[in-house]
């Protein structure tokens, strides 16, 4: 194995240990969240699987990109699941039931949800986008659903065990992933390097920031579904993404472009985290003055 494909290895086994250790304190209350709250699940496949990747094909219609951009935001837009949603919606305060509940649903419908929206996209804006079903499959079960069961189940049969590893699986996680995304990044800066210039910046700031903002949104009017929503809608899964834009234009690279979105949208992210905290935390009053 060479030292790329360890550090891809790490950078995968630190969201399944993320996603692992959610499942361990988890509940069947966790599980079955959004689907005792059905306004909000319609609202949340809306966002997810429709609005952000219409938006997605409007930029690459409205704005003159390169190609790899283009398509890559495409791609984004169809790839669901952000592996880092549980470690930004503990800082940002989001509810964790939400959370959990949504992992599992994006998880169980993107199966289906992926090729279907790929089929109305080209309907609407008459164009082909294939979608490799086997793959995504694999990525969702073992990546995403395979550890969250995992860890429910030992939670609810093992539960000295689970209070073990959860600040075990933790630590794990908290080293592995900042290692891992630094060496990928050193690994691949030429391809990162050559997604520079001709707007890419722009368009996945942009892509990023109107996520961030439709999540938020349709999140209302509680501030913990907002949070979940927003960041789930502007942060996507760079695995699926790269196994859709590759499968449809094998003859380009777009590696650079889709470790650049990861690398900006975990920048971007940092503002709407720190603001959603001053709002769950507000600034205590100044103590009163006793009169003379």
């Amino acid at each position: 194995m060479d030292p790329k494909h360890i550090v891809i290895f790490a950078f995968q086994l630190s969201i399944i240990c993320t996603v692992f250790g959610y499942g361990l304190h988890s509940s069947r209350n966790d599980l079955l969240y959004l689907w005792r709250r059905p306004g909000l699940l319609v609202k949340s496949l809306l966002a997810v699987f429709l609005i952000m990747p219409i938006i997605a094909v409007v930029m690459e219609e409205v704005f003159e990109f390169r190609r790899t951009t283009e398509l890559a935001l495409v791609a984004l837009a169809l790839s669901p699941l952000p592996p880092l949603l549980p470690t930004k919606t503990d800082k940002a305060g989001g509810e964790h039931s939400f959370m959990v509940a949504l992992l599992v649903t994006l998880s169980l419908t993107a199966i289906i949800a992926i090729p279907l929206s790929g089929l109305i996209l080209g309907w609407m804006f008459h164009r082909e986008f294939s979608v490799s079903l086997g793959k995504i499959t694999q990525i969702v079960l073992m990546m995403i659903v395979a550890p969250l069961l995992i860890g429910f189940v030992v939670r609810r049969r093992w539960p000295k065990l689970a209070r073990w590893l959860i600040p075990v699986v933790g630590r794990i996680a908290n080293i592995l992933l900042p290692l891992a995304v630094v060496a990928l990044l050193a690994a691949a800066w030429r391809g990162i390097w050559s997604a520079f210039g001709d707007g890419t910046i722009f368009a996945i700031t942009f892509f990023v920031v109107i996520g961030l903002a439709v999540g938020h949104w349709l999140g209302r009017p509680e501030r913990g579904h907002s949070v979940v929503l927003a960041l789930a809608s502007g942060c996507r899964h760079p695995a699926i993404a790269l196994t859709i834009a590759s499968a449809n234009f094998p003859d380009l690279n777009f590696v650079g472009t889709v470790l650049l979105y990861v690398l900006i949208s975990a920048i971007v992210g940092v503002p709407y985290v720190m603001w959603q905290r001053r709002a769950e935390c507000p600034p205590s009053p100044p103590p009163a003055t006793r009169p003379p």
